[in-house]
């Protein structure tokens, strides 16, 4: 098991996403939200169909591109990883089932 972490990602994506956008692909897309949250949106789609064909190798690799590009537009809007854990442990707090009922009919 790998020593990498989510945290760890996130640090490097922060650091990546204030370097000039000539020179950092992540700078790019932190500078363009709109951008960051289409190639999210890309790659969460091509995680699905990896998932659907039943491709290991390229979930796998779609994963790591979906958590990449989910760093990278939460820098974009300025959205800690902090953030984000803190909700999902929130929501730890009850049954996953209690959670979803609780957000309403269009959740």
């Amino acid at each position: 098991m790998s020593g990498f972490t989510l945290a760890d990602l996130a640090v490097i994506v922060t650091a990546r996403a204030e370097a000039s956008p000539e020179e950092s692909y992540t700078a790019r897309l932190a500078a363009d939200p709109a951008r960051a949250a289409k190639k999210f949106g890309e790659e969460a789609v091509e995680a699905v169909i990896a998932a659907v064909e039943n491709d290991p190798k390229a979930l796998i690799a779609e994963s790591a591109d979906v958590l990449y590009h989910l760093m990278a537009l939460l820098a974009a809007r300025d959205v800690s990883l902090d953030a984000v854990m803190a909700e999902l442990e929130r929501r730890t707090a009850q049954s996953g089932l209690a959670e979803k009922a609780s957000r309403g009919p269009a959740a």
